[in-house]
């Protein structure tokens, strides 16, 4: 499922945006700082603002992609030491490159909730739409 901008979704699941607001440098807490969690609950109703899709996927994946370019386009020509070390380096990224073709691009939103929260940069995964 790919959303789209401007499409309604709703929560598939509850989402806890923040899970303590104490300072994280090791500095004591304030007085009166807050501390607890932010959650979403699942159900909760926004609009799609943007998609994101990813098809580049990780350093690997593209890693893998370079690598099997250069071998289609100058295996033939290489010293064999050479081209036998290129197919290991490819051999080494195919788990990485099939979960990658398994899994499909990499799809992030930016949704706008009902009640004002924003979410942007998560996966399109974290949403149902109608």
């Amino acid at each position: 499922m790919t959303l789209t901008e401007g499409g309604r979704v709703r929560l598939a699941d509850d989402a806890t945006l923040i899970d303590s607001l104490a300072p994280t440098d090791g500095s004591p807490t304030p007085p009166g700082a807050f501390h607890g969690s932010l959650l979403l609950a699942a159900g909760t109703e926004g609009t799609v603002e943007r998609v994101v899709e990813d098809r580049d996927g990780s350093k690997g994946v593209r890693e893998y992609q370079r690598l099997t370019s250069l071998l289609d386009s100058f295996g033939r020509d290489m010293p064999t030491e050479s081209k036998r070390r290129l197919e290991e380096q490819i051999a080494a990224l195919e788990p990485e490159w099939t979960a990658h073709q398994e899994r499909g691009p990499l799809v992030t939103v930016r949704v706008r909730f009902d009640n004002g929260f924003v979410l942007d940069g998560v996966r399109q995964e974290l949403f149902t739409s109608d």
